[in-house]
């Protein structure tokens, strides 16, 4: 048997991380064109004209948003695969169940 929740929560935090990605990473993909192809790097704002900035902050932000969608991917598949080989729901103390038959064992 698998432990169902860690399962759920794999399948969940692998979505969220796609989904996330799916989103707002075109965002932060223009911080690696705008640095290979012309050197300079823009912010970009509704209200006002862009402003040049170092491209080393836009590339740094570029790196922590897919450090943590690949964190939230990388935690989804550890508790996919502990989830999927764990026991934990077979491993129930007696005093700890619940149900209809949890006191078979005081009948006889």
């Amino acid at each position: 048997m698998s432990d169902m929740r860690f399962v759920i929560i794999g399948i969940v935090l692998v979505f969220v991380g796609f989904l996330t990605l799916g989103l707002f990473g075109s965002q932060f993909q223009a911080a690696t064109i705008e640095s290979n192809e012309f050197g300079t790097c823009f912010e970009y704002f509704n209200d006002k004209p862009p402003i040049e900035i170092d491209c080393s902050f836009k590339v740094f932000d570029q790196t922590v948003f897919f450090g943590i969608i690949i964190g939230f991917i990388g935690a989804g598949i550890i508790s996919l695969f502990k989830g999927v080989k764990g026991d934990w729901d077979n491993n129930v103390k007696p005093e700890d169940m619940v149900g209809p038959n949890r006191n078979q064992s005081d009948d006889k």
